[in-house]
């Protein structure tokens, strides 16, 4: 039930209307039914094991919260995270050995994340054990976030659904104008370019020297409107319930260096990465010095890339993070010098085109099923065609570069002007011809231009 497929569209607008029309009592009971159904539609197996791990970890962190002993504490919190890392990664990589195959249920990295965050904060006591099972639940399981993220901090969510607070019509318009950002995003963006981009990924040996590069230069921007499409149908849709997720990005391709590009590249994962792996690694090995930061980052970014996937290409992807990163912070003086020698304008635009492509050659690793298939791309990386400048297109209609180009251009411009001022809450104070006029232009060129032959996030693979 992807988000742009009729089955979802029919199960949200149920879920709004019963939302807002039914009393206040049965509110949360809607919103847990329409979770259940959402994730019991892929398949009954997905929704037992996503209910089994929410409720383990639910009485778990009462467990952990009512020992007396802190060595008591421990021992649950142990157990507990030894239970939700190990069927992680039995559902996450036992197809990988001969003669197992069990279905990968969607989700499970994002909310068994989300589980060993609220385990560890109970632990830490930073936060109290949840005593309301329904709360929960819907923390865990809400169907706006469950494919995909953004992986939500207990802390944030919980109160929300404490509180109760109505939503009011200006939050629902504002959901519906934030659906559409991400919809545009990913049907207009990254659909116009994925077919012809994945077509070279998958014929490698195939594919000329300049067709390598275009794909590789292309492939950050694909992913991230797929990505960053679906993060905002989410965080639309939940804000059209009364709800406020977390944001996972942030302006990307705006970012001097790696460490600030994962700052502001799915960020719910980063911060998970920074406060649960990074920050307690880093503490341990404080005695190593030096030595001690770069393990800590080559173990941290180590394991993000095995997050996204088994096999040495995702781990080599995650290294590479840490590495760059690692030589970022031994090289800030140096770099400073350099800045002050060209000037700051010069050096930033620098900084910038740096970090994007050390990005788009990492995702390489990313891409790829194996190691080789990698460095046999970055290898034959060039300027060369088989036959004409044209294969620079890799295949693309010159109408679907133009569609493609003009929507990347638009929305790197409305996210500057939103990291400036929140242009959809002001256009809610425009007078009602400019406002109506900008939605039905939108609703045009949604409709006309819109790819709908695809229904699939590249994220919920993960």
């Amino acid at each position: 039930m992807s988000f742009i497929s009729l089955n979802f569209v029919t199960l949200f607008v149920c879920t709004f209307l019963l939302y807002y029309t039914t009393p206040p009592k049965y509110k949360k009971i809607i919103l847990l039914l329409s979770s259940c159904i959402f994730i019991g539609f892929y398949h009954i197996a997905f929704l037992m094991i996503a209910l089994l791990i929410s409720l383990t970890t639910f009485f778990l962190g009462k467990w952990v919260g009512r020992a007396q002993r802190e060595q008591d504490a421990k021992k649950v919190y142990v157990s507990g995270l030894c239970f939700l890392i190990i069927s992680w990664l039995t559902f996450r990589y036992a197809n990988q050995l001969p003669g197992l195959h069990l279905l990968f249920p969607l989700g499970i990295s994002f909310y068994t994340f989300q589980a060993i965050s609220y385990l560890t904060e109970v632990y830490w006591k930073e936060e109290k054990p949840e005593e309301n099972i329904i709360d929960f639940m819907i923390y865990m399981l809400f169907f706006m976030k469950f494919l995909s993220g953004p992986i939500e901090q207990a802390r944030d969510m919980l109160p929300q659904l404490k509180t109760g607070k109505p939503t009011d019509y200006s939050s629902i318009v504002y959901g519906m104008k934030l659906i559409v950002v991400g919809l545009v995003k990913k049907l207009i963006l990254a659909d116009y370019i994925s077919p012809y981009v994945d077509g070279v990924f998958n014929s490698v040996h195939a594919a000329s020297g300049i067709q390598l590069l275009m794909a590789c230069l292309l492939y950050p921007i694909e992913l991230y409107g797929d990505f960053s499409g679906y993060t905002d149908i989410a965080l639309g849709g939940a804000c059209m319930l009364g709800f406020k997720l977390s944001p996972n990005f942030n302006r990307p391709f705006i970012a001097q260096t790696t460490a600030e590009f994962w700052r502001r590249w799915h960020m719910s994962l980063s911060f998970w990465v920074r406060d649960y792996l990074y920050l307690p690694l880093s503490s341990g090995m404080r005695g190593w010095g030096q030595w001690g930061v770069f393990l800590s980052l080559c173990l941290t970014f180590a394991g993000l890339g095995t997050w996204h996937g088994a096999g040495w290409n995702f781990i080599i992807y995650g290294l590479i993070q840490g590495l760059i990163i690692f030589y970022e912070m031994k090289t800030g003086t140096f770099r400073n010098k350099i800045k002050n020698w060209l000037g700051s304008p010069l050096f930033s635009t620098l900084s910038i085109i740096r970090t994007y492509l050390l990005f788009a050659l990492s995702l390489i690793f990313f891409r790829l099923e194996s190691v080789s298939d990698a460095l046999y791309y970055i290898k034959n990386i060039s300027f060369s065609t088989h036959i004409s400048w044209r294969e620079m297109n890799i295949g693309m209609p010159d109408h679907n570069c133009i569609i493609a180009g003009s929507a990347l251009v638009l929305i790197l411009v409305y996210e500057y002007f939103m990291s400036k001022r929140d242009i959809l809450k002001a256009l809610e104070k425009q007078s009602m011809l400019v406002r109506w006029g900008v939605y039905y232009l939108l609703a045009i060129l949604f409709f006309t231009l819109g790819q709908f032959n695809s229904d699939s996030f590249i994220y919920l693979q993960f």
